[in-house]
């Protein structure tokens, strides 16, 4: 065996038996099986990010908004300029359509109104991705208000309802019934 060969396999074996001094050690001071790095996150970090909103409104936020307050946070926020006027599309989908899906095509256009199990789902969304440069910057009340403006385009409330954690969880997608969930236990 020339010492080239012989030189990687001590070094493997060499870190292998350092590894094993690390998490001898680490399970000395009750690390388990972790490097060591970092800090421990803290509960007020895990709830800045812990905002999921459930199917049933499990975690949506106080706060309310209506369809003409969304209109104007549309235009305000330059939804318009991805979205469209009017939410009818643009450089990306329309959020206002009734478009239906036609069965057996995968490619038929899917809008908010024809595809989305749950009217919470589009809230959580917003918050989290929109817009789209800035993420997580519009308020609770702007949420609240541009999802009323997307419900009522897609006349599946009227228009001046008010969106909120009651009234959001009651609102039913025309397509609720056709998803099949795959963990149901988990909700």
């Amino acid at each position: 065996m020339s010492m080239f060969r012989a030189l990687p396999l001590a070094a493997f074996l060499a870190a292998g038996s350092a590894g094993a001094a690390l998490a001898a050690e680490a399970d000395k001071n009750g690390l388990g099986a972790r490097p060591g790095l970092g800090l421990p996150i803290t509960d007020a970090e895990i709830k800045a990010w812990d905002i999921t909103v459930l199917p049933d409104g499990t975690n949506l936020p106080p706060g309310s908004g209506t369809a003409a307050a969304g209109a104007k946070v549309y235009v305000e926020k330059g939804c318009n300029a991805c979205h469209g006027d009017g939410a009818k599309g643009g450089a990306n989908p329309a959020l206002i359509s009734d478009a239906p899906i036609q069965k057996g095509d995968i490619f038929s256009n899917k809008t908010i109104k024809n595809f989305w199990a749950n009217s919470t789902t589009i809230f959580d969304y917003i918050r989290r991705a929109m817009p789209w440069q800035s993420p997580r910057t519009l308020t609770d009340a702007e949420v609240y208000a541009l999802t009323a403006y997307i419900l009522a385009g897609n006349k599946l409330i009227e228009e001046n309802a008010v969106m909120d954690a009651k009234t959001l969880p009651l609102v039913k997608m025309p397509n609720r019934d056709n998803f099949i969930l795959r963990f149901p236990e988990r909700i």
